[in-house]
């Protein structure tokens, strides 16, 4: 295999030590999406330990949220065995990882991602389940990386520090030229954040009971959101009752439509549907409902409609000819998304809980197919899953915004405040770091969101996005998984 994206400046590391914690958190407002209505939850915090060529130790860290009924929606499993599902795909990535010859960080991912693959396969853990312990791990070996050398995520990748290159787990990709695909990448200084209306979210202040407002000083109806934060951006969940689904979005389009500018949205399906024709219907009655003429007219693309094991088994092509489907939850392998092209999506969603390595090489798919097709037919979109502030968020936002997209649905501000639940110390610490991204508010450190947009300069630091770490001694050790080991 030709070595035709390996950079000059591509280092091989050994990883020295794994650390694994986690810590609970509370949702301000219950979250309603696919098949699970969120109140509570755990995330997951990794800190590695690397050793250069040269001999000199950095750590790194990530975070991500553990989730459950996402990563496998299966009803027979509980929440608790979902979190114990991604707490084994951890472990399996560790001990690949820890045993490892030295690599560049690339080739961590790249050569242990067929046995990280098959282990998790032989725990019980479909791709996308198994993929979760590498996705963390390799952002935490970057930003250990970038420390050791001085430099920022951005640089890392354009000049391919981390040794992005040709490589068999992604064969189509052997005579695309990766170096300069990395060296034009553009990173912008602010995106624009796209907000999440949830399946039990209140649209008005109607929709409240007595008794169940926040009262934080945070909006939580949709109409207090369009209020406060000016977003253009939108994506609205569906749930699988026509009727139900159409009569929400009329709801929905009432507060929409009476902003003073325009506003586009992205529809997500969450798997709710069994079938193209299933989602043939919901799009037909909103296209024939007048209250949803300018939402529909806005809709950019249809997020994973259909169910996962349906997914990927029939042509999209007659729902693609109305608006560009995107794969989300059935992107569970590399393969997922050459996959899907030959059923007709023409997207795939980025998220840092999939793997940032993933992210590339789809966008660089991306890229290649539309410069075959001589057109813009394929594209990534940037989508969430509760990316909480500090580390989580600003990897995510940071690696969104290498990949040049210009809107990302952001809801972890939304349904979670801020830095609620972690060390006063450690709030302070990262609005010291990254005042542009943050603000205080109420005594509160939150996400900072003006004109709809998200300002994140400051993620050009040294490191993978991040300035400041979380205090670990304020989290519990993760434990060993009691999962398929």
């Amino acid at each position: 295999m030709a070595m035709n994206g390996a950079g000059v400046n591509a280092e091989a590391v050994t990883v020295e030590a794994v650390e694994l914690y986690e810590w609970p958190y509370r949702l301000r407002l219950p979250f309603r999406f696919g098949v699970i209505t969120v109140t509570h939850g755990r995330q997951a915090v990794v800190r590695v330990r690397i050793r250069t060529a040269d001999g000199r130790t950095a750590d790194g860290m990530a975070a991500e949220a553990l989730a459950a009924k996402w990563f496998d929606k299966n009803p027979e499993l509980s929440d608790a065995q979902n979190l114990e599902q991604l707490r084994r795909a951890l472990e399996i990535a560790t001990g690949l990882y820890r045993s490892s010859r030295p690599r560049t960080p690339f080739r961590l991912f790249a050569d242990h991602y067929p046995d990280q693959i098959a282990e998790g396969a032989r725990s019980g853990l479909p791709p996308l389940v198994a993929s979760y312990g590498p996705a963390l791990l390799d952002r935490a070996i970057a930003d250990a990386l970038c420390r050791a050398r001085g430099v920022g995520f951005y640089q890392a990748v354009r000049t391919n520090l981390l040794g992005i290159e040709a490589h068999p787990v992604a064969p189509d990709l052997a005579e695309f030229a990766l170096a300069p695909f990395l060296r034009g990448l553009a990173p912008s200084d602010r995106i624009h954040v796209r907000h999440t209306v949830g399946l039990v979210d209140p649209i008005v202040a109607a929709d409240q009971g007595p008794g169940t407002r926040v009262e934080d000083g945070l909006p939580e109806t949709l109409e207090e959101v369009v209020a406060t934060y000016g977003h253009r951006y939108y994506k609205l969940k569906v749930g699988g009752n026509v009727a139900a689904d159409v009569d929400r979005l009329a709801r929905i389009a009432g507060v929409l439509d009476l902003q003073g500018h325009d506003y586009a949205v992205s529809l997500d399906g969450n798997e709710q549907y069994a079938d193209e024709d299933a989602v043939l219907e919901l799009w037909r009655a909103m296209a024939a409902a007048p209250r949803l003429r300018r939402l529909v007219d806005s809709i950019l693309y249809i997020e994973q409609p259909i169910k996962r094991q349906n997914a990927l088994s029939a042509p999209v092509t007659r729902l693609a000819a109305a608006r560009p489907v995107i794969l989300d939850e059935s992107d569970g392998d590399l393969e997922a998304f050459p996959t899907g092209r030959s059923l007709g999506y023409r997207g795939v969603s980025s998220k840092n809980c999939k793997g940032f390595y993933k992210s590339i090489l789809n966008l660089a798919r991306c890229r290649m197919w539309n410069q075959a097709e001589g057109d813009g037919t394929y594209f990534m979109s940037a989508e969430d899953l509760t990316t909480q502030a500090g580390l989580s968020v600003q990897q995510d936002l940071a690696l969104v915004n290498l990949l040049g997209l210009v809107h990302v649905e952001r809801n972890g501000h939304h349904f979670i405040d801020g830095f609620a639940g972690r060390p006063a110390g450690e709030a302070q610490t990262f609005l010291a770091a990254h005042p542009d991204l943050y603000h205080e508010q109420d005594g509160r450190v939150r996400m900072r969101i003006t004109d709809g947009e998200a300002m994140i300069g400051s993620l050009a630091c040294t490191g993978f996005a991040t300035a400041a770490f979380p205090d670990v001694t304020a989290m519990e050790p993760m434990k060993k998984a009691e999962w398929g080991s």
